[in-house]
């Protein structure tokens, strides 16, 4: 987990979701034992995480580890009732701790999920999952060989703008999808471990994984550091389908403002997603071209625009740090697979790999791997 996270509060849609199973109901998690949970990392995301789980129905945090005696002085004074440990392995041990919150820097991921799961922990880790995709594959079989739940805190995919455009886009809504193009700028916070495709671009790709149904075949990238000795600060991404649909992603740790904002394009409507919004954050635009004339005679074609309505759907104002939580305690009560789960997290993991190359050869073309891992 790096320190750069955007806003807590999202909007977020706590209905079905799409083969996945419903979330879970307050007398539904009544009925099945309550969930406890320990969280490792008490920095920038985890109060966060005890905040939720601790308000949260059928869930109890029992445990928190952090190797700053300062940060466990904070969770001692607001819930006295949890423990505190600077050992991690205090949490691997205790048999009444049901499952893991990994809130810690990213190189740090791989070694304490697959501990957790190890020690037959269901497991819930940050963003991004791990630094490789083999690391990342790693956890997926530990999980599945244990039949532990493992899932990948990809916030946005439980807010309710990010719902609705992907509901859109399955009900073909807007047509054939032609580009989804994203900015998330601002002015820092630098990290030193990674670079700033692995901090801010992780939220549009785990976006993107979840709202298209198509999925990146090749990606193009390029950054810069404008910091000497430390990774790239800017950086453009680009990744190419198999159809007509194209990508582009801006990440900058350098702009002057803060922008937040996706473009969604398709043949028959168009979507305008600014997280910034306090309200109407999607807004559906009844715009495009249409072509007509012959397409074997190209001097004859002719391109008209055509301008309808512009409309903001309602969106549910949960929190989406909430409905996540309750989706994960769900998903080990009923033995149901997360949306976010480890294969997702691995499908981003491979991008931001194929990314980082492709920036060190200068924007050169970097297939993606097809290969999935057996279920």
């Amino acid at each position: 987990m790096t320190n750069t996270r955007d806003r807590l509060t999202q909007n977020v849609d706590s209905s079905t979701y799409p083969e996945r199973g419903n979330i879970c109901s307050d007398e539904q998690n009544s009925a099945i034992h309550t969930i406890n949970i320990g969280v490792i990392g008490y920095g920038y995301w985890g109060p966060n995480l005890v905040r939720t789980f601790a308000d949260l129905p059928g869930a109890k945090v029992v445990a928190v580890s952090d190797f700053k005696i300062e940060r466990l002085a904070k969770v001692q004074s607001r819930y006295p009732s949890v423990k505190v440990t600077t050992d991690s392995q205090d949490l691997f041990a205790d048999p009444k701790i049901d499952a893991i919150a990994i809130a810690t820097p990213v190189s740090t991921h791989y070694d304490l999920a697959l501990a957790a799961l190890q020690a037959g922990k269901h497991v819930l880790v940050e963003k991004p999952m791990t630094v490789s995709s083999e690391q990342a594959i790693r956890l997926i079989e530990e999980a599945q060989q244990r039949n532990l739940v493992l899932m990948v805190d990809h916030t946005f995919v439980y807010t309710g703008a990010v719902r609705k455009m992907q509901e859109l886009v399955a009900s073909k809504a807007i047509g054939d999808v032609y580009y989804y193009d994203s900015v998330r700028v601002n002015l820092g916070l630098f990290q030193h471990d990674v670079n700033v495709i692995w901090d801010l671009a992780v939220h549009d790709l785990s976006i993107m994984d979840y709202v298209l149904q198509a999925k990146p075949t090749a990606v193009s990238a390029t950054g810069m550091s404008h910091i000497p000795g430390e990774p790239e600060n800017i950086a453009y991404l680009t990744l190419f389908f198999d159809n007509s649909a194209i990508a582009h992603i801006h990440v900058n740790w350098l702009a002057p403002v803060k922008v937040r904002r996706t473009l969604l394009g398709g043949s028959q409507k168009m979507i305008c997603y600014d997280d910034l919004e306090p309200s109407e954050k999607i807004k559906v635009y009844d715009k495009g071209i249409t072509v007509n004339g012959s397409p074997e005679n190209v001097y004859q074609m002719l391109v008209g625009y055509r301008t309808g309505d512009m409309w903001s759907p309602k969106l549910d104002m949960t929190e989406a740090l909430q409905t996540e939580a309750l989706h994960f305690v769900d998903c080990i009560q009923q033995g149901k697979r997360p949306i976010t789960d480890g294969e997702a997290g691995l499908r981003v993991v491979r991008i931001l790999e194929a990314a980082t190359q492709s920036i060190k050869q200068q924007g050169q073309l970097v297939e993606l791997s097809g290969v999935e891992v057996a279920v």
